[in-house]
């Protein structure tokens, strides 16, 4: 037999959280106990070898058996529910990264209750008609292409009452590809196969193909309408790595812009007008290049172009890489993601070198956030470095930030007994919207809303989605049910997270342009040598991006809050009980003027 591999990754809330300590159990197809594992402080288990079939027969269309062998993953953990995985598919050769990213136990949990998925066979391997239909060029919706952080996906037919998730937009693609064809095939075909998905997806965004209908979501998972996507699936080491390559990049016509409509089937027991996926390997194997590939099926005029944006990210690639002996504000800021992430990932070495400039410990950081990720691990932040990094940054952030909005907003353990709909405002829906957004961040089905103090649309959508996963009466009003529901929610969630807190005592601050002991030590009523104490400082000396220990008197206290569209001091200042002077002064501001991404420090006396 041929050997494949397999890797777990046990983390939630977008890989903000990893999962220490969750027992791995993987099965074969006779349900017999292959392997006995546990995730490391990183959420992850060592890489395992398994028995498969040989990769030949992934390249033959005439082949009607599988070309890999499934096998069944069990995880558990204290404070979560089990999950069963199976029919995971080991190809030779091929790393099979499995995601499994568990629900909190709300304690009411029977002993045989688990969560399963079930992997079906790539769609490449099925004989189920395709009828995808879309719009080519005309007419244009979005004024430009660009790459969103997250997609919303519907697990089944457009009108069916299946849930709908919101997913990443690269791991979206890299399980899209992982479940549409064979990880095994030429790098050639895979690459024309990966543009022709991305493409896909970015003309069901650009063309607003299912939200102009009336639907809540951007594409669905069925691949009679769209194109596979399995929720909970594997992702495979060669699609993962052409994903990151090429994400931003998609297929239109030579001067154009519009993201080209590239349908597709396999070509053989399904036919079809556009792209042929066994059609690719042929093309491939006689030395095709992605591109040529592509001609073959669509206009001869189409061509690779890149997005012009990525979504949602603090600041964008600067289009050279940084390695070695680079210096500047984008090595400083990569230092100071790096420096959040690993509160989280305590793999992640620790930064000595001075801020903005990229020596040997910046580039053990970046090796090893590289290997957690399983990017290529050079070093380098190229642009899947940098954009890997600045999304778990982002999610990392996120959670912080909600965990301080908590604390400001006193969620206690009793429900408000107010009933909210559509309409409604004030502070009881502040603290749905904000429950809300703290369940999204763990249950993919619940999306998360804006925290504006408005029973508006969105806020309706979300409670609906949440009340379908709870089984109650999808209506959209927050009565005593749905308040309950939603508290025992957020509540579990909090019982089972790991503590990422920094120690008691202190807060960590980031130390900026113009700051001096004697500075901080006035604005967080604190003294200079109760600084130099805490951080093992002989001297005075400070540099821009380095971390302090600032010891937390009891009458001063401060959360950190990313600025998002729309926010302006005054804004801040009324959702979070304090004043515009306050906050100017705390983050030593001259005038009103916010940056979307700012990191502010908000005063909660």
């Amino acid at each position: 037999m041929a050997i494949g591999y397999l890797v777990i990754q046990a983390r939630i809330a977008d890989n903000a959280v990893p999962l220490e300590n969750v027992r791995i159990t993987i099965l074969d197809d006779q349900g017999r106990s292959v392997y006995g594992l546990t995730t490391d402080e990183s959420g992850e288990t060592p890489m395992v070898s398994l028995e498969t079939a040989e990769a030949a027969l992934s390249l033959d269309p005439n082949y009607t058996g599988s070309p890999g062998v499934g096998y069944d993953v069990l995880a558990q953990a204290a404070g979560f529910l089990p999950l069963y995985v199976a029919n995971v598919l080991i190809y030779e050769g091929e790393t099979a990264i499995l995601p499994m990213t568990l629900l909190p136990d709300q304690g009411k949990t029977r002993g045989d209750e688990t969560e399963r998925i079930t992997i079906p066979a790539p769609a490449v391997a099925r004989r189920e008609a395709r009828r995808q239909e879309g719009l080519d060029v005309e007419p244009y919706v979005l004024r430009q292409v660009v790459i969103p952080n997250m997609i919303t996906v519907h697990l089944d037919a457009p009108s069916s009452y299946a849930a709908n998730v919101q997913v990443p937009f690269t791991d979206y693609v890299k399980n899209v590809a992982s479940s549409e064809i064979y990880p095994t095939w030429p790098d050639a075909a895979l690459r024309a196969n990966i543009y022709a998905i991305i493409t896909f997806a970015l003309n069901r965004i650009f063309t607003e193909w299912y939200r102009s209908q009336g639907y809540d979501f951007d594409i669905t998972g069925s691949t009679a309408y769209d194109q596979a996507f399995v929720y909970g699936g594997p992702i495979y080491g060669s699609v993962s790595g052409i994903v990151d390559e090429i994400f931003d990049e998609y297929v239109t016509r030579a001067g154009q812009y519009a993201p080209y409509f590239t349908s597709f089937c396999n070509g053989t027991t399904v036919t079809c007008a556009g792209l042929s996926q066994w059609g690719t390997v042929t093309l491939a194997e006689r030395g095709f290049a992605p591109l040529q590939i592509l001609r073959a099926y669509y206009p001869i005029d189409v061509v690779i172009a890149q997005a012009q944006a990525v979504t949602s990210v603090l600041s964008s690639y600067p289009g050279t890489p940084l390695k070695r002996g680079s210096a500047g504000l984008d090595v400083q800021n990569i230092q100071n993601y790096l420096n959040r992430i690993r509160k989280n990932y305590p793999a992640i070495p620790a930064i000595a070198d001075a801020s903005g400039v990229f020596g040997s410990g910046t580039e053990a950081a970046v090796r090893k956030f590289q290997s957690l990720f399983h990017l290529t691990e050079d070093g380098i932040v190229g642009k899947s470095t940098w954009y890997k990094i600045s999304q778990v940054y982002t999610a990392v952030a996120r959670l912080a930030e909600l965990d301080s909005e908590g604390a400001q907003l006193g969620i206690g353990t009793v429900p408000p007994n107010t009933v909210l709909r559509l309409g409604s405002g004030g502070n009881d829906v502040l603290t749905l919207q904000y429950l809300l957004s703290v369940i999204a961040q763990f249950y993919p089905a619940v999306p998360e809303v804006r925290q504006d103090g408005v029973f508006g649309s969105s806020t309706r959508q979300a409670v609906i989605a949440f009340q379908r996963m709870k089984e109650l009466a999808p209506d959209g009003i927050v009565g005593a049910a749905t308040w309950q529901a939603l508290y025992d929610t957020y509540l579990s969630i909090r019982g089972s997270l790991p503590d990422t807190a920094p120690d008691a005592g202190y807060f960590e601050y980031t130390v900026r342009s113009g700051d001096t002991l004697w500075r901080l030590s006035q604005r967080f009523g604190t003294t200079v040598d109760a600084i130099r104490r805490l951080n093992g400082l002989a001297g005075d000396a400070l540099y821009v991006g380095q971390i302090l220990k600032i010891p937390t008197p009891v009458s001063y206290q401060y959360f950190e809050y990313t600025v998002r569209p729309g926010d302006t001091l005054w804004l801040l200042s009324q959702r979070f009980g304090t004043t515009v002077d306050a906050i100017r002064r705390l983050n030593g501001l001259t005038g009103d003027i916010l940056n979307v991404g700012q990191v502010l420090m908000i005063p909660n006396d």
